[in-house]
């Protein structure tokens, strides 16, 4: 009997780039997202829009995220998983680096933050909790989506109207998101340079469930002028060491 594995993945798929996009999708969109041959996105969306997981808009030939999705995202969030088993991980980092740490997830062209620690004598940032930013000019956000699929990341920024602005910071186009990501993904982490907060930066690392997907980011941000340029990769390998920690965690 052939496993059910590679069938259950291609749902998975189907249902995370349906969670990270901002409206209904159609399916050769999906296809093209997920990297799934256009006939198995039909029959996978079909099982799941009988389970309710799904909803097809047939007017528009779109899909969007069913009750059933809906449901199970609402006893996701009350079990609060992230934050639960994140909280430590995130204080211990403050205490190794004596920086302010935080914790975020990555929701469409958004991160929100579920979790922050500030250091003594550090100064307060606008990343409190529940606060949501772009994702494009955050180095949590940066972190979650250079590890996506690019063809998922296309999907989330098609057009320029995607880069929602912070004055005049952030990437303002795919091209040059593609290449900050592809820098990320060379260093191992992602930065931010004074785009959230004047005078202060960040490096972020993904953290990645057991399949490699990116559930959310650990970051460190701190003064611009006490961390040298050259020390920043010496930090983010802390970082590293805790969001490795806090992965192993969530697979248990």
């Amino acid at each position: 009997m052939p496993s059910a594995a590679p069938a259950a993945r291609g749902a998975l798929r189907i249902l995370a780039q349906l969670g990270a996009s901002r409206g209904p999708v159609a399916a050769g969109q999906l296809a093209a997202a997920t990297g799934l041959p256009r006939a198995s996105v039909y029959r996978l969306l079909g099982v799941l829009e009988e389970e309710g997981f799904v909803l097809r808009f047939p007017e528009d030939h779109r899909w969007g995220i069913g009750i059933a999705a809906f449901e199970l995202a609402g006893g996701y969030n009350r079990q609060e998983p992230l934050t639960r088993l994140g909280r430590p991980i995130v204080a211990a980092l403050v205490d190794r680096v004596g920086e302010n740490a935080h914790l975020a997830a990555l929701h469409g062209r958004d991160v929100i933050y579920l979790i922050e620690e500030r250091a003594a004598r550090r100064p307060a940032l606008v990343t409190d909790v529940g606060v949501r930013l772009p994702a494009h000019v955050t180095a949590s956000g940066l972190a979650q989506l250079a590890a996506l699929p690019k063809a998922q990341v296309r999907a989330l920024y098609p057009d320029r109207a995607a880069f929602a602005q912070r004055g005049d910071v952030g990437v303002g186009s795919y091209g040059a998101l593609r290449r900050v990501l592809d820098a990320a993904t060379a260093r191992g982490w992602a930065v931010e340079d004074g785009e959230v907060t004047p005078g202060t930066a960040s490096v972020a690392v993904p953290v990645r469930d057991h399949a490699g997907w990116p559930v959310a980011a650990l970051a460190v941000t701190f003064v611009r002028g006490e961390v040298r340029p050259e020390d920043r990769a010496d930090l983010a390998a802390v970082v590293a060491e805790q969001a490795a920690l806090f992965a192993r965690r969530l697979a248990r």
